[in-house]
């Protein structure tokens, strides 16, 4: 992992290969890591570079001055002029997607294509909305993420029968909740707040018009297919695939299909 700071606060990042650059931006409550199927390969044709958000993996907390994902974008295009990086492409999942779409708006000359997995970049519909932040304040209430949320934040993020098929990697992910603890976890709900208080991008959604990639998980509970299907109504030429038998962490339920679909993708985009 290589460092780059603002603000007095680490972002930590992995600058893999050589190439064309194309930035991952990896899901809420996961770290650069869960590219790693996708990294191996795309690896030996470009320049993959992968930051951890602030509060996950390696990364220190938030600037004080970071304080929407918009702010976010900003902070990941200072690292890339830092790394004197003209033209890249992104690949997002989740909060990812959120922010490489601002990212889009803000460099739309630099960015070559743009892709989109198991995101939505509209508000959070209201239900869910009170729901998470709801368990945002359980969380930082307790300074832990108590039993009974553990129970019902798990599974959010995987195929149905992903205990069946993938059970080390659901066990793995229950056990990385388990153990944030004490004021980390309190930043991890602040950037929560983050991305489920984002602003509404839909009505913007026609000024991305770079190559936009979207893929989802056909079982992705938190973002489902249908959020998926009006962000591509809504980006003109945009194209969109739906993962079989996969949940929310589609790269990692279906890792081989999507990496097959991004080398695909990226291919017509620096033929």
């Amino acid at each position: 992992m290589q460092t780059f700071t603002i603000e007095h606060r680490k972002m930590r990042y992995l600058d893999l290969g050589q190439g064309p650059v194309i930035v991952f931006g990896h899901s809420y409550l996961w770290d650069s890591a869960m590219w790693e199927p996708q990294l191996e390969l795309l690896s030996q044709h470009y320049r993959c570079i992968v930051p951890d958000l602030w509060a996950h993996g390696q990364s220190d907390i938030a600037p004080e001055k970071t304080r929407s994902l918009s702010d976010y974008a900003d902070n990941i295009l200072a690292l890339l002029d830092h790394l004197k990086v003209e033209e890249f492409s992104v690949v997002g999942l989740s909060v990812g997607g959120m922010w490489g779409a601002e990212l889009a708006l803000k460099a739309p000359g630099r960015m070559k294509s743009l892709t989109m997995m198991d995101t939505f970049i509209g508000l959070e519909p209201e239900v869910t909305h009170q729901k998470y932040f709801g368990m945002l304040d359980a969380i930082a209430g307790a300074k832990a993420i108590p039993e009974p949320l553990l129970d019902i934040i798990t599974p959010m993020f995987f195929a149905k029968d992903a205990i069946d098929t993938n059970p080390d990697l659901v066990a793995d992910f229950r056990h990385h909740l388990a153990s944030l603890k004490g004021e980390r976890v309190v930043e991890v709900t602040r950037i929560g707040r983050m991305i489920f208080g984002r602003r509404d991008l839909m009505d913007e959604a026609a000024k991305l018009t770079m190559p936009v990639l979207i893929m989802t998980g056909a079982q992705d509970m938190p973002r489902p297919p249908l959020e998926s299907q009006l962000m591509h109504d809504a980006i003109a030429g945009s194209e969109y695939v739906l993962v079989p038998h996969a949940g929310h962490i589609s790269n990692l339920e279906q890792a081989q299909f999507v990496t097959d679909e991004l080398m695909t993708f990226l291919g017509k985009i620096y033929a």
